[in-house]
């Protein structure tokens, strides 16, 4: 008798919505946070963490039921995990799949860290330009504070 190595799913199969991987571990629960998957009321929503992952060691991964995301969500995920790739599966199979990127211009979504801006000082909504994507730099529009990943504050 022939022994096969059985394969088994962490994680059950998703017939459609949206699958999150390659998360870094420390930022699985920063990227469910950003997403506000605790507002999907209806959705069935999977996490697991610390998978084993050839590319990463370890990862995490969030698969949604029935939610394709619109740019400015993926936008979120990309501040704090930028090597996410994100799966859009119908029929348990993945019609799409692609890397997450910054957009040329974060709106909203980043507080300036400078005491003296004006977006700290007012009641208003924060702009900043992607100057580095790979670094992951961006400039406050109205101070024009550069800020670096690891100083990002996220709002």
């Amino acid at each position: 008798m022939l022994q096969q190595k059985k394969r088994e799913l962490h994680v059950a199969a998703l017939e459609k919505g949206t699958a999150i991987d390659h998360i870094p571990p420390e930022q699985l629960f920063k990227v469910a946070y950003l997403l506000e998957l605790e507002k999907l009321d209806t959705n069935t929503i999977t996490i697991g963490n610390n998978f084993p992952s050839k590319k990463m060691g370890r990862k995490g991964m969030i698969k949604i039921a029935d939610k394709f995301f619109e740019p400015d969500e993926i936008s979120r995920i990309a501040l704090v995990a930028p090597l996410v790739v994100l799966n859009e599966i119908e029929d348990f199979e993945v019609k799409r799949k692609y890397p997450v990127s910054l957009p040329d211009k974060l709106v909203g979504l980043v507080k300036c860290n400078n005491p003296k801006c004006i977006t700290n000082n007012e009641p208003m909504t924060t702009h900043f330009d992607v100057i580095d994507k790979e670094k992951c730099t961006i400039k406050c529009c109205y101070c024009e504070r550069k800020i670096n990943k690891e100083d990002i504050i996220i709002k």
